[in-house]
């Protein structure tokens, strides 16, 4: 079945190494080497990390302790939302440039459609190109982007020539470069989904294409629908330049289920690193933090609780997380634990639930 027009023009531009590249761009004698952004401290995490330190295996969401070990020579510098906000404005004037179709996603990425754009250029490859050379000229950063018909395809096609490239799918090119393309790259397919897939003898997209709509469901429940549809090219979400959050979050599913508070404040010590990154991240700040349990049965509670002031950090909102979790007895072994927070104070309104992993 091949796709049929017309064909949206969809860029993906995702600024290489952002938080790290901007620490370099301020400081030159950085420049080259391994650097992770974040506290320094034994019980910190890494928010994000440089290139040159990526080598070493070093990510975000990463304790300091591990990142250190594993690159003994790596430089931790601390974060500077200011400046990382002054840039993304800057680089998000560029792209009203050419469209007032822009999504962020955060404040190193975005979603632009170019379908009509302001330059009347019909090549979204060129546009592309043109944005990353007037982002490098006026801010001295670089930026990778990906170009195809949706906003899926175009979000996997930025990652493949990082850093400073871009990679362009065409209308015609898109069934095979889905199925070509390794389970394990496609955007939202955690380590433990991949590996559940290898496991089912699924490893690039043509095995995933083989599998039917009612197989997908029964392996992966909603996330299967999403499956069967992005493998055929099918991802009709449009680019939402007034998108609002209404909150942000991060879960884990277990593959075991748990029963002791002490594992579930251990998991969610790690899920609440994983919250504070994603806020931090998007410049974002909550009033309201939400306990999310699923248990055993599939039955579901949410607990909340609301301070006047706002909060972002790990530091400021764990104490009530820990205050919610022994609010009430649990009462059934427990499969999920998730954390978000409301009442934002940004005016970017949608869900964004944060997969930490999906463990089965």
């Amino acid at each position: 079945m091949e796709l049929q027009p017309p064909f949206r023009k969809i860029i993906h531009v995702d600024m290489d190494a952002f938080y790290a590249s901007v620490a370099e761009l301020d400081n030159p004698e950085l420049r080259g080497k391994a650097i992770a952004v974040g506290g320094g401290g034994d019980r910190g995490v890494v928010s994000a990390a440089s290139y040159e330190a990526r080598k070493f295996g070093v990510k975000s969401a990463m304790s300091n302790v591990l990142a250190k070990k594993k690159c003994p020579h790596l430089i931790f510098v601390d974060s500077n939302f200011a400046r990382y906000k002054e840039i993304s404005a800057k680089v998000r004037e560029i792209f009203f440039e050419y469209t007032d179709l822009v999504e962020p996603l955060s404040l190193d990425e975005a979603y632009l459609d170019v379908t009509e754009n302001k330059k009347g250029n019909p090549s979204a490859n060129d546009i592309a190109r043109e944005i990353r050379k007037k982002i490098y000229d006026e801010t001295g950063l670089r930026a990778s982007a990906g170009i195809s018909i949706n906003k899926f395809i175009a979000k996997v096609a930025s990652d493949i020539n990082k850093p400073n490239g871009q990679k362009t799918v065409h209308p015609e090119e898109v069934l095979q470069f889905l199925e070509d393309l390794p389970v394990n790259k496609f955007y939202g397919v955690g380590k433990v989904t991949a590996a559940k897939m290898y496991n089912l003898g699924v490893f690039v997209g043509n095995d995933l294409k083989k599998k039917t709509l009612e197989e997908l469901v029964k392996l992966f429940g909603k996330s299967g629908t999403h499956y069967y549809n992005i493998v055929r090219g099918i991802h009709n979400s449009p680019v939402k330049p007034n998108r609002i959050r209404k909150s942000v979050a991060a879960e884990r599913t277990f593959m075991e289920n748990i029963s002791s508070e002490i594992f579930m404040i251990e998991k969610l010590d790690k899920i609440a690193d994983e919250l504070e990154r994603r806020m931090i991240k998007s410049d974002t700040k909550g009033k309201t933090i939400t306990l999310k349990i699923k248990y055993s049965d599939f039955t579901q509670q949410t607990r909340s609780k609301t301070k006047t002031n706002f909060m972002q950090t790990k530091k400021e909102f764990f104490p009530l997380v820990k205050e919610l979790l022994f609010q009430d007895k649990i009462p059934n072994s427990v499969r999920l634990l998730g954390l978000s927070f409301g009442n934002l104070n940004t005016e970017i309104k949608e869900p964004v639930w944060v997969q930490l992993q999906f463990e089965f």
